[in-house]
């Protein structure tokens, strides 16, 4: 997974590097290793009206229309009412919602689009029309799929089909419809305008795929920070004690109460290293040891090797993370701890403790002894 980040990350706009253009789409089923990193758009595909199966699912070059309009009959409100006196009227009013849905489809087909993308429903009728003409369709996109793909491919979304043009229409190298686990799904390949990917996670439990989510997520951030600031210090405890080192040395000089305080500081730096070694099934103290008699002998990169219980130099050892972490950390340990000890007592409320007294100490609020079973014994 790490070097599925490591990519994922480098295919983004190096200047913004935007979150958003990285998708994680889970699909329930096969392994955690079949997790796959597509380079361009991807989305599940939709539900579809008849007709679909009979379209392609293969494009090279094709344009791309974003749209916001419904293409299907919309059934009249409730308190609609039209006043008729023949049946030549009625027909008219039918011929009238047919042609404003076949003026819809036929702008679209001369736009010269070949995949049709919709926020709103595209109904049985506009499905069959575009495969009778070999383009593609699909109602119903989530809204965020189709902001990424408008960002990805070009063009714009468009709640009319009276401007569809070149200019508002996306574009792409490849696109393509094929199934993933027990799903299909809609791939985009080569978008020009902007740099985007999908992760598409696979695994077992709903619940599995959701914790490799958020650690998908924690790795992403890491290594958009480390490409935006790149001053890094060595992972695994390395820089936690050799602080905790410094502060305990720096305390020593200092004769008031806040000798204390730094000497408490400098201990609880050496918790993260004890962390990494409980985490792993370490002996926490053993390895706590060595890194202290390293460090005393300015091994300032000494850290936990969690590969080979035992310490190592992490910064050789390519373990990093990027300085701006680190010091945002203590940062905001530091407030948090502040923020307890300036709390001079609690309140509680008194209330709070008088339900099992008022109900007697027993089911039913009858007296001790005279609940549930009248005092027999239960």
């Amino acid at each position: 997974f790490s070097k599925m980040v490591v990519d994922a990350v480098m295919m983004l706009d190096e200047s913004t590097l935007p979150l958003n253009m990285i998708g994680i789409k889970k699909v329930q089923g096969g392994a955690l290793e079949d997790t796959v990193l597509v380079p361009g758009v991807a989305f599940k595909k939709t539900f579809s009206y008849a007709g679909f199966e009979m379209q392609q699912k293969t494009y090279k070059d094709p344009k791309i229309a974003l749209l916001n309009i419904e293409l299907e009959l919309k059934a009249e409100k409730d308190n609609a009412e039209v006043r008729l006196d023949n049946v030549d009227e009625y027909q008219k009013v039918v011929d009238a919602e047919w042609n404003i849905l076949y003026d819809k489809l036929d702008r679209i087909t001369k736009s010269g689009a070949k995949v049709v993308l919709s926020k709103l429903p595209i109904g049985d009728v506009a499905t069959q029309y575009f495969a009778d003409r070999g383009m593609f369709c699909a109602g119903r996109v989530p809204d965020g799929d189709l902001q990424r793909t408008m960002k990805a491919c070009g063009g714009a979304i468009q709640s009319t089909v009276h401007d569809l043009n070149d200019t508002t229409l996306g574009t792409c190298e490849t696109f393509e419809e094929k199934q993933v686990g027990g799903e299909r799904f809609n791939f985009f390949y080569g978008c020009p305008k902007s740099k985007s990917c999908t992760i598409i996670l696979r695994g077992g439990a709903e619940q599995f795929m959701e914790e490799t989510e958020r650690s998908l997520h924690d790795a992403i951030m890491i290594v958009r920070r480390a490409m935006k600031n790149d001053a890094v210090v060595a992972g695994g405890g390395a820089i936690d004690m050799e602080l905790s080192k410094y502060l305990r040395n720096y305390s020593r000089t200092i004769a008031g109460k806040e000798q204390l305080i730094i000497g408490a500081m400098a201990k609880a730096f050496e918790v993260v290293a004890r962390q990494l070694c409980d985490n792993a099934g370490f002996d926490a103290t053993n390895i706590l040891n060595k890194l202290r008699q390293k460090h005393a002998q300015d091994g300032i990169w000494f850290g936990v090797d969690v590969m080979n219980e035992d310490i190592a130099d992490n910064f050789e050892a390519c373990v990093w993370e990027p300085s701006i972490v680190k010091s945002n950390a203590i940062t905001a340990a530091s407030e948090a701890t502040c923020l307890l000890l300036s709390v001079d007592e609690t309140v509680k409320n008194p209330r709070s403790g008088q339900g099992e007294a008022q109900m007697g100490g027993m089911p039913g609020g009858m007296p001790g002894g005279m609940g549930r079973g009248r005092g027999r014994p239960m």
